[in-house]
């Protein structure tokens, strides 16, 4: 079951716009898997006096039960994509099918990944097929990833951000199947006709160095790897980003 067919057999209520503050270009930013706006807690303020800054909560997640669509804000003018985890192969996706909508993109911490047969690098084949069979693992076993969800996101870091439960499981495994595992971010990325930035922590949990090194090559896109940050939108990768979109 794909995640549209799941939401039509539900009775389901509107997109649920998390925030939509100040003035000037649109931002719209995408929080990533098992979370919801509660992500750009750090980088909204510093972004709302420059610029009018939408945050949405999106497949199943945070406050939204529908699925997020940006045409229902229409937005008149090319907007600028921001993405984090899950919301970053979001972003991408979107950008590479409708270029024209999109001013600039910016990935946060992006969790990409390729199919191990596809990678050379013999340390890179080996980090990404150790995520792929960790998430299946996860999409396996619902009620240990539900009773441990809390514990792993302490153990990772993310706790903060990090929530799967009754109410989300679908959306979440649909996300990591179909968005994650099956994700086509390398092809995304390198279609997309403006220019990307991906900004990421040096101590990222989810970030594999050799899909770093494949993207890093592509002519749009400029990396900017921040010194003592992870996965999370914390303070210090918060400001990185502001200072990127600026």
């Amino acid at each position: 079951m794909t995640i549209a067919q799941w939401f039509r057999h539900r009775s389901v209520q509107p997109l649920h716009i998390a925030g939509d503050h100040g003035e000037g270009p649109v931002i719209i930013l995408i929080h990533g898997i098992a979370s919801s706006s509660v992500t750009f807690r750090f980088l909204e303020p510093l972004l709302v006096d420059r610029y009018r800054v939408i945050t949405i909560d999106l497949l199943g997640f945070g406050e939204s039960d529908a699925p997020a669509t940006i045409d229902s804000l229409r937005l008149k003018a090319p907007f600028i994509l921001v993405g984090h985890s899950l919301g970053s192969l979001i972003s991408a996706r979107y950008a590479a099918i409708f270029p024209a909508r999109v001013a600039r993109v910016v990935l946060i911490s992006p969790p990409v990944y390729l199919a191990p047969a596809e990678l050379g690098n013999a340390r890179t084949r080996s980090q990404v097929g150790a995520y792929l069979k960790a998430y299946e693992f996860i999409r396996a076993n619902k009620e240990f990833t539900i009773a441990n969800a809390a514990r792993v996101g302490r153990l990772l870091g993310i706790a903060t951000v990090f929530e799967i439960t009754e109410r989300n499981w679908t959306a979440f495994i649909l996300s990591l199947k179909n968005c994650i595992e099956a994700q086509t971010s390398i092809s995304d990325i390198a279609s997309v006709k403006v220019s990307i930035d991906v900004v990421y922590g040096a101590l990222d949990q989810f970030i594999t160095p050799g899909t770093m090194r494949i993207i890093e090559q592509m002519r749009h896109v400029t990396m900017h790897r921040i010194e003592a940050a992870d996965h999370v939108v914390r303070k210090r990768l918060a400001r990185a980003v502001a200072e990127v979109i600026a």
